[in-house]
């Protein structure tokens, strides 16, 4: 799955365009490294989003392509 629609699914990030601008923005790490919106994610990865006053950072648990509310937060796990 997209790095773009993991954020939006997982709802880390609301909508999928602002996912993808702070990707273009390089404000989006995967495992240290700089990732585009394009990024394949697999489990295990460590995502981390640098927007606002305190950067977020968590493990992908699970890649899935439809989630409800109540299940986006067992798909990652804040580090």
């Amino acid at each position: 799955m997209r790095l773009d629609k993991y954020l939006k699914v997982s709802r880390l990030i609301k909508r999928r365009t602002v996912a993808n601008e702070a990707c273009d923005a390089e404000k989006i790490t995967v495992n240290g490294k700089i990732a585009r919106a394009s990024y394949d994610v697999k489990v295990g990865d460590e995502i981390e989003i640098n927007m606002g006053r305190t950067p977020l950072k968590v493990k992908v648990l699970k890649v899935v392509e439809v989630v409800g509310k109540d299940g986006a937060s067992d798909l990652y796990e804040v580090i």
